[in-house]
């Protein structure tokens, strides 16, 4: 109860806002955020190859989306900032290190988000983070290093792409190398259909029984509708309905966040589910669809009214058909 008054208190305090968007950096924002006071992050911040050398904001979302409308315009702009160096180029000494660097500044900025991430959650609340599958080491590395314990890597099975990379038989081809056929089927890089969410929980207080009595949270419900047991690996989750096509390129499937919501936190009036890199607001949405209070953080104030449009149409949506929520 003493645990419980104190929380309360700080939320009052800070003036802490439930059922709101942030404007703002997300590791200037926290500061302002009552110690213990988060119950679940489900989060899909810029992953590593975004990060390099571009500010994540909507003026670079709308640079890669223009170049790839150009059918003439091959770079994979959603995944690779062009002209970053890790698009291509001589794999060199030089090229090594400076992906090596780019490495090493990424994980000490996912540190500066993840130290007050950890600070705001409560005791036992569980963390999940997308990331690539290249580079989620380092953002579990970083919520380590801040003090929370992994508890698993899910894996995100989606609609499968096209491989990525080199076709050695048609670049030897180009050349007009005659053992072009011999190497058919050779490539540099697998047909990628999954990505990775690292699941992370801030320490428990002594057990399991004794957090979730305190802190509301610490349990996950892994038993599914139909009796079975749910695995790591999530998968049939992945089809987008047309409604969900917001102006933001990595926008998650609704229902994708809502059975993680559903999974990660346990119903209760006091849980705050929360999003430092809020987006479209997908986690923002499937947190309200659920009856949990919500908390995002937007850096780019363009996205801020996509989400409250989405958070105000799924809640009249909910009223006018409450059995379909």
């Amino acid at each position: 109860m003493l645990w419980k008054n104190r929380v309360l208190t700080k939320l009052i305090e800070m003036k802490l806002e439930k059922n709101k968007i942030y404007s703002g950096d997300c590791i200037n924002v926290m500061k302002e955020f009552p110690t213990d006071s988060i119950a679940c992050c489900i989060t899909d911040p810029p992953y590593n190859y975004e990060f390099i050398g571009h500010k994540w904001d909507d003026s670079e979302v709308k640079r890669r989306t223009d170049r790839v409308q150009d059918k003439n315009n091959k770079t994979m702009v959603k995944n690779i900032p062009y002209g970053s160096g890790l698009a291509g180029g001589v794999r060199n000494k030089r090229w090594y290190e400076r992906n090596r660097k780019n490495d090493l500044d990424y994980m000490k900025w996912c540190q500066l988000w993840t130290d007050e991430l950890f600070r705001v959650c409560k005791a036992g609340a569980p963390v999940a983070v997308f990331n690539s599958n290249r580079s989620i080491a380092h953002v579990q590395i970083a919520l380590e290093n801040s003090g929370f314990y992994t508890r698993d890597l899910l894996v995100y099975r989606r609609n499968s792409g096209i491989p990525r990379g080199l076709n050695l038989e048609k670049k030897l081809e180009k050349m007009g190398n005659p053992d072009s056929k011999n190497w058919k089927g050779w490539h540099s890089a697998f047909r990628n259909e999954w990505e990775a969410i690292v699941l992370v929980q801030k320490p428990l207080m002594n057990n399991y029984w004794n957090t979730l009595q305190t802190t509301n949270v610490g349990i996950f419900k892994t038993v599914n509708e139909d009796g079975s047991f749910q695995s790591n690996i999530l998968e049939n989750l992945s089809k987008k309905d047309k409604s969900e096509n917001y102006k933001h390129c990595t926008v998650k499937p609704l229902g994708l966040i809502k059975k993680l919501v559903d999974t990660l936190v346990p119903p209760h009036k006091d849980n705050i589910v929360f999003d430092p890199f809020a987006g479209s607001g997908t986690t923002l949405v499937a947190a309200s669809e659920l009856g949990f209070n919500y908390i995002g953080i937007e850096i780019e104030d363009n996205y801020i009214p996509i989400i409250e449009e989405r958070i105000e149409k799924s809640r009249l949506e909910k009223q006018m058909n409450p059995t379909l929520f």
